[in-house]
């Protein structure tokens, strides 16, 4: 049985649908990146996922149980380290992770035992008998994700667990999240902010918009859809004449018209890069910067959203 089958799965705010009959499947064992860009239906997905929200319609089994039908033991099979955490400053790492054992009905012999293999799995150390007070942002979330594995969920729910590290504490928790999914085969369910995370840490990524989901796959099949290399022109308000005249350039798999300008998707860009450039300027065009570069995760989503990344990156929340 997958880790997580969602079939159908839909959400309605009144009028306005958030999320649209989404289909999703995420294996026992896998590494799950999520993507999208604000609004697209990304936060409230995983709020029906982790029963914090009711779907409208559909359903979703989430290890094992339905998150309608039975929540309550969807809840005591997962873990979910959110955005905003909830600690008390006044209570100790330790004290936080033994409430939390005797929360889900571990016994104080288990407790102990847990709460030492996670101060060690997620790298707490002497901070773990200091007020979280003292404790660092990276700390608190470190921290975070080990109360969300004091009860060695078998599956969890990661929802942006680097926002706001700086890049050392960002490259340890991704290490404490790769020997997690290895050492203890938990299933992570990963929403970011960050492409370089999604693309080393997932196993397969999809990418939800306007509450539907428009792409997914591994990392590599995904930039390989849209084309091995990519000719970036930055040509304002671009027109079909443009775009038409690059797509007949032999070589030329793609060209696709963004806001920014134009790509250009081919095999070996450096035979076509010339070849672009000469067109364009046979054309009258103005090009402000023409660039070769490989694909990345930031062209997959430009490709299947029409918006870069970065872009979705610098509104409110999901």
């Amino acid at each position: 049985m997958p880790a997580i089958s969602a079939t159908r799965l839909t959400r309605r705010f009144g009028p306005e649908l958030a999320v649209d009959a989404v289909d999703l499947t995420v294996e026992e064992g896998e590494i799950y990146g999520f993507l999208g860009p604000n609004g697209a239906g990304k936060s409230t997905t995983v709020r029906m996922l982790v029963t914090l929200l009711a779907p409208s319609e559909g359903d979703a089994i989430v290890a094992g149980a339905s998150v309608s039908r039975d929540p309550d033991t969807v809840r005591l099979r997962i873990g979910a380290a959110l955005q905003a955490t909830a600690l008390d400053k006044n209570q100790t790492g330790r004290e936080i992770l033994v409430l939390q054992g005797r929360l889900y009905g571990l016994s104080r012999a288990d407790v102990r035992r847990r709460v030492e293999e996670l101060a060690e799995l997620v790298d707490i150390g002497p901070a773990l008998d200091a007020r979280i007070s003292t404790y660092s942002g990276g700390m608190r979330r470190r921290l975070d994700l080990a109360a969300a594995l004091v009860h060695a969920p078998r599956v969890l729910f990661l929802d942006e667990p680097t926002t706001g590290l700086d890049p050392v504490s960002r490259a340890r928790m991704w290490d404490e999240v790769r020997r997690l999914n290895r050492d203890e085969g938990v299933t992570v369910f990963l929403t970011t902010q960050y492409l370089e995370e999604a693309d080393r840490l997932a196993d397969r990524i999809g990418i939800i918009d306007r509450g539907r989901i428009v792409a997914e796959g591994t990392p590599s099949a995904l930039k390989r859809s849209v084309g091995t290399d990519l000719v970036l022109a930055a040509v304002a308000d671009p027109g079909d004449e443009l775009v038409e005249l690059l797509r007949r350039i032999p070589g030329v798999d793609r060209v696709d018209r963004h806001l920014d300008g134009l790509t250009t998707a081919a095999q070996d860009g450096s035979l076509i890069v010339g070849p672009v450039a000469v067109a364009l300027h046979e054309a009258g065009a103005t090009v402000g910067e023409l660039t070769l570069r490989t694909a990345s995760l930031d062209d997959v989503f430009l490709e299947v959203t029409g918006s870069r990344f970065a872009a979705a990156e610098a509104g409110g929340a999901a």
